[in-house]
């Protein structure tokens, strides 16, 4: 199989931990077991495949340096469990429009000179598929980046809670294009929404009734303290709401449900605390209280998912697929345009992967039905 040629928008944690990640597992064997990802090869595509071509930032601190290098430039504090080689991948400056907020301006000072030539730079390095990591809030970059994807003719994989690829006006515009979109808002290997869907469903399948629950994480990351500006955290909180909700065949009350990021603690660094509590009712109106407390490194444990989101949109290309891809969005991601279940989207994915299930939105006549997930 050939390479898969990444660009990457937004030089923080997550990239870093990906870019590490690809390195790491990089010579890994078909038959070993990886932590995070679903296949050693997926597609026909090794985790080494994956070639990083370009790279986007507006910090002056990582503008111009190899991407090797500033993937552990500060305030980048993730965990570093693998050193990496020079790539050869200069960071270009990238747009700024609301990708600065107010917090993250007090520790990241913005490169000088013009936004680099986005697209042409897209098209000189070949560029597959291009990954959105701007902070949480960047509705007018993000928006503005995909205008620059779709018309250098590239794949979108849409990492953050900016709504593209479940909004019907961006299924339109990639489909027409004949470029596939997968989004938005990834989730995490094991992380707080995928820990609180999988306990939604179990309160629905075993008859409890849920009538109460939340949701409170902190970090000591740039996320976090990006998330201090509350303005910025309207996405982010429909985002993990609705990946919940969705679990449930009835409607919780706005006034019973509370999702999302809580504060900033500067020393845990890239960890991440999660706390979540549900209050339900078992046989005979008698309570059940169900709390959990889990801590994760918060950047490793996306960046197999995207690696796996990554070989999904590069086969997409291959099979000439444009608008919004069904099966792995649903599983990777937190707002898909279809929620199902995580063993229902597992499943409509390794569909996709054997090339059994190729649906996308706008549907086109000859896509298999979605509701066949056998």
């Amino acid at each position: 199989m050939s390479e898969i040629r990444v660009a990457i928008i937004g030089v923080g944690n997550c990239a870093s931990a990906l870019v590490q990640g690809v390195h790491y597992y990089r010579d890994i064997e078909s038959d070993k077991f990886v932590p995070g990802i679903m296949h050693p090869i997926l597609g026909g595509y090794r985790i080494g495949d994956i070639r990083f071509v370009a790279a986007f930032d507006i910090d002056k601190n990582k503008v111009g340096k190899d991407l090797s290098a500033a993937i552990f430039t500060l305030p980048n504090n993730t965990f570093k469990f693998s050193e990496v080689p020079e790539l050869g991948v200069k960071v270009e400056r990238g747009m700024t429009h609301d990708g600065l907020g107010e917090y993250l301006s007090k520790v990241i000072t913005k490169a000088p000179g013009p936004t680099a030539d986005i697209v042409n730079i897209l098209k000189e390095t070949q560029a597959d598929v291009v990954l959105n990591y701007l902070p949480v809030g960047s509705e007018m970059a993000t928006k503005w980046y995909v205008e620059q994807v779709l018309e250098a003719g590239c794949g979108f994989v849409n990492c953050i809670p900016v709504f593209i690829a479940r909004e019907s006006y961006w299924q339109d515009r990639f489909a027409k294009r004949g470029l596939p979109v997968i989004g938005d808002d990834v989730k995490s290997q094991v992380g707080a929404t995928i820990a609180h869907r999988v306990l939604t469903r179990l309160f629905r399948e075993r008859g409890v009734k849920l009538e109460r629950t939340y949701q409170l994480n902190f970090g000591g990351n740039t996320d976090f303290y990006n998330m201090l500006e509350r303005s910025r955290l309207e996405s982010k909180r429909i985002s993990k709401t609705n990946a919940v909700t969705s679990q449930l065949d009835y409607e919780l009350p706005d006034g019973d449900i509370h999702v999302g990021p809580s504060d900033y603690v500067p020393w845990l660094a890239d960890r991440k605390f999660c706390h979540i509590r549900m209050e339900g009712q078992t046989f005979g109106n008698v309570p059940l209280n169900l709390e959990l407390k889990l801590e994760v490194w918060d950047s490793p444990n996306s960046a197999g998912v995207v690696i796996d989101a990554i070989r999904c949109c590069k086969l997409a290309l291959e099979r000439k697929l444009g608008g919004t891809l069904v099966a792995p969005s649903s599983y990777f991601m937190k707002s898909p345009p279809i929620q199902y279940t995580d063993d229902e989207a597992r499943q409509l994915v390794e569909r996709y992967i054997a090339g059994e299930n190729n649906e996308t939105l706008p549907v086109s006549p000859s896509s298999s039905q979605l509701t066949d997930v056998s």
